[in-house]
């Protein structure tokens, strides 16, 4: 009977254990909603401002022609970054600014490689400038947000997530844009050289291109790359770059082939076609090779090439280490500054050697750049 009493008293005590309360998934969600919001909400209140309606006058064929587009203000002084094909052709440029400003602009430098431009405001105000942020931290699955005049309409708002980094898109020139965002926030015409911005209120690209026909298939240019380009358009009026003969895109390594090559990084530039008698070509780089560090220098994606093939570089040989069926290869390549894609270098390469499995200094670069 004893044993019954503490069985009995056992079962009550279990029985008077009460269940933490769960949440209400209702509630749950709503609340989640609400900080999207706000998110979105705050971050459009800290970027709208610096959002510009850009209104052209030009030619183009041979006949006149008017166009508009967006843009953002990047410098309080009235430095602005847009699309090249927005001013392409302009003879005046009207920019409208928030609260019915407007003033003239000129064109400091354009870039038809990255379809990207700079303007300068003509004002002597002082602008509201956004930030521009590190779009190699950008990662699939995070908020974006567009904001820009589609249609004529200003000041629209888009919101979605980053669909995809590291993707290429071919440009006006003919030339591979690497290290474009895709996105699913909804660009329309007239939203061309508008921000795409992350929950940060940082800039992250510069919105591009859409895909006729598809839903939720949308381009920016990745900020990275946008200020490459405006450093350069501000120092030279131009971007000067070196040419190899490669397109690439950016990939994702292998545990294998990080441990074959020796190196922590979770990212490269694979090569997806080579030249015919390039400097590439001739330095023995071939389709599938995987560039991870050009002059010693780690490259996790074609902004890293975009970035290390500047005037810095011209004239000079450069080495590079690319990975090649799970094994380090090296070659070397020189370059000049050319003007256009089809001016390919035209100069004597040394062979690739092969070196041990690990990084070593080795050498090419390239991207149709």
């Amino acid at each position: 009977m004893a044993s019954i009493g503490l069985l009995t008293r056992l079962l009550g005590n279990a029985g008077d254990v009460s269940e933490a309360p769960r949440p209400d998934p209702v509630v749950r969600d709503a609340a989640l909603l609400d900080s999207y919001s706000r998110t979105v909400v705050s971050v459009v209140e800290a970027v709208s401002r610096s959002v510009v309606h850009i209104h052209v006058n030009g030619e183009r064929g041979g006949r006149a022609a008017r166009g508009t587009g967006s843009g953002v203000i990047v410098s309080p002084d009235g430095l602005i970054l847009t699309n090249n094909h927005v001013v392409e052709g302009a003879r005046e440029i009207e920019i409208a600014h928030a609260g019915d400003r407007s003033f003239r602009a000129r064109i400091l430098g354009r870039d038809p490689d990255t379809d990207l431009a700079v303007l300068r405001a003509e004002t002597s105000d002082t602008l509201p400038a956004a930030r521009l942020g590190n779009s190699k931290a950008v990662m699939p699955g995070q908020i974006a947000i567009a904001i820009g005049n589609p249609l004529g309409f200003q000041s629209t708002v888009t919101a979605g997530i980053v669909s995809a980094v590291g993707r290429t898109l071919m440009g006006q020139s003919g030339r591979l844009i690497g290290d474009v965002i895709q996105t699913d926030a909804a660009l329309n015409p007239g939203n061309s050289g508008g921000p795409l911005v992350s929950s940060a209120a940082e800039v992250i690209g510069i919105n591009t291109a859409t895909i006729m026909g598809a839903q939720g298939i949308c381009f920016s240019v990745a900020s990275n790359t946008a200020l490459h380009v405006l450093q350069q358009v501000l120092k030279h009026g131009r971007v000067r770059r070196g040419r190899i003969g490669i397109a690439g895109e950016q990939i994702l390594l292998t545990q294998r082939m990080r441990h074959q090559a020796g190196v922590d990084q979770k990212s490269a530039v694979r090569i997806a076609t080579v030249l015919e008698h390039s400097p590439a070509a001739r330095a023995g780089l071939v389709s599938g090779d995987v560039i991870i560090a050009l002059d010693a220098e780690t490259v996790t994606g074609v902004d890293d090439i975009t970035r290390l093939l500047d005037e810095r570089r011209i004239g000079r040989q450069i080495a590079i280490c690319v990975v090649r069926n799970t094994t380090v290869v090296g070659s070397s390549s020189s370059r000049k500054s050319v003007r256009k894609p089809n001016d390919l270098i035209r100069q004597i390469i040394q062979p690739f050697v092969k070196r041990d499995a690990k990084l070593s200094n080795s050498g090419a670069n390239g991207i149709f750049y």
